[in-house]
């Protein structure tokens, strides 16, 4: 009787709150909040380049070696026996080193530059306006409308790197070493008997190009990098009604054994919320995520924690699976204590972790 006289005094407040908006053919006994379908968005991963692809130029000297030459030092000729034959010296050049080249590369220039990309697309949401001032209607839900509001696109702007100039390559010339030998040459011959006069040669060094200087080309790659878009498949926002328990409007505990200072989940604690949150928001409906602390610490500690233990629930839930706009979460650090154990009162370690807890209720959701 308790349940049924509880499920009629909330749908005369809902009666009040939503003019008449209920749900049909109500079940005696049962409860009822509004849901929401959420927005259903998809991730798409884009490649952008932040890098180019450029040429690398490798060079390489020329190489040489040295060979040795049998050169001629005087020719073979005739002497006179009475005239001698009359000589004279002429200096003969050859390359010592012959002439080469020498490379150098000039590397790739680059520039800064930025990429903006947009990283969620723009979509619209569904806003009520106050009520109208010179509306003379008792109902609160008269003289009110519907505004479709859009909500702009996001964009994300990254530093990439741009090719200015790509490598170059300048030969410069390397000039080759002259040296000269001396040879004696017949200015005029004998002038009576001939006699013959060999020739004679010398041994010299000299160094020849065997390879010139080259060049190999390498390519660089370009390098690319992922990032995230969002892109909305199916626009949400239709409101129905969803029978639950009665039970689930008040707070219901949430048996997560919480360690002292402590806002980390552990194992058991997550088959907690599984067994007992999970199928609740799998149905659909919304709820409200309340955290507490015992008195330890300062009162902005423990709200600090208070609020990191309820985000460790809703972020926990969001890894499920579970769309962000089912969830409402609050911490209330040490400010609703459950016993005595409050500041300058000595208390067991038992009696703290009374208020070491974390309840939900089932909620309208927004």
């Amino acid at each position: 009787m308790k349940k049924f006289l509880l499920s009629i005094a909330i749908l005369m407040m809902a009666t009040i709150t939503f003019g008449q908006d209920l749900p049909e053919n109500p079940e005696p006994g049962k409860c009822y909040v509004r849901c929401k379908t959420p927005d259903i968005y998809k991730n798409e991963t884009i490649n952008v380049a932040v890098s180019p692809e450029y040429r690398k130029i490798v060079t390489f000297p020329a190489e040489y070696r040295t060979i040795q030459e049998k050169v001629l030092i005087k020719e073979s000729g005739q002497e006179v026996k009475i005239v001698p034959a009359v000589w004279g010296t002429q200096e003969v050049t050859y390359f010592e080193k012959e002439d080469g080249t020498r490379l150098e590369s000039q590397k790739a220039v680059f520039i800064q530059g930025f990429e903006t990309v947009e990283t969620k697309a723009a979509s619209a949401s569904w806003e009520m306006s106050e009520k109208m001032p010179n509306c003379d209607s008792d109902d609160p839900d008269d003289c009110r409308y519907w505004c479709y509001k859009p909500l702009p696109a996001e964009f994300k702007t990254m530093p990439v790197e741009k090719l200015q100039s790509d490598a170059s390559v300048v030969k410069i010339p390397i000039p080759g070493v002259r040296k000269t030998y001396q040879r004696k040459v017949m200015v005029k011959p004998p002038s009576t008997t001939l006699v013959k006069t060999e020739a004679e040669y010398q041994t010299i060094e000299k160094t020849v190009l065997v390879r010139d200087a080259r060049t190999e080309e390498v390519v660089i790659p370009a390098v690319f990098r992922s990032v995230t878009k969002e892109i909305l498949v199916q626009k949400g926002g239709l409101t129905s009604w969803k029978a639950v328990d009665c039970q689930l409007i008040d707070n219901t505990p949430l048996p997560i054994n919480w360690d002292f200072s402590s806002a980390t989940l552990n194992e058991g604690a997550k088959q907690i919320i599984d067994a007992r949150l999970l199928p609740i928001l799998n149905d659909g409906v919304a709820v409200f995520i309340e955290s507490h602390t015992d008195m330890r610490g300062t009162k902005k500690d423990n709200q600090e924690l208070s609020d990191r233990r309820a985000k460790a629930v809703t972020d926990y839930l969001i890894s499920k699976g579970i769309n962000l706009s089912q969830l409402y979460a609050k911490g209330f650090g040490e400010s609703r204590l459950l016993n005595k154990c409050s500041d300058d009162v000595v208390c067991s370690e038992a009696e703290h972790a009374i208020n070491r807890r974390t309840t939900f209720r089932v909620v309208n959701q927004k």
